[in-house]
């Protein structure tokens, strides 16, 4: 059987951004690093939510987070979402592959 863990990292990811609110708390750290408290004010949850989905993205190596004093602050981990990128990519190129065979087919070619 082949090595799954490629598979399972990408999957992870997908899953970390199933969620709109994981993906507002993405779309805010791609402008750079914020405060938990500040990825908390615009979503309408309660802080143990909100930490509740910065788990699952820093879980998935989409985030990573430090606390400095009583500040836990997080950053996007551009390298996991490069990868997730990488493996669309790659899908896509399939696909058109594919396609283009179809439409070679259905036109006689």
């Amino acid at each position: 059987m082949p090595n799954q863990s490629g598979v399972d990292a990408i999957g992870r990811v997908f899953h970390a951004l199933a969620d709109p609110s994981r993906r507002a708390v993405v779309e805010r750290l791609v402008r750079g690093p914020a405060a938990v408290k500040e990825l908390a004010e615009p979503l309408a949850m309660s802080l143990p939510a909100v930490m509740q989905h910065l788990k699952v993205l820093e879980d998935a190596g989409v985030i990573v987070s430090e606390k400095v004093g009583r500040v836990r602050s997080c950053r996007i981990e551009p390298q996991t979402l490069r990868d997730a990128e990488h493996w669309l990519s790659g899908q896509r190129t399939e696909w058109e592959r594919q396609l283009d065979q179809l439409d070679d087919y259905l036109k006689g070619n």
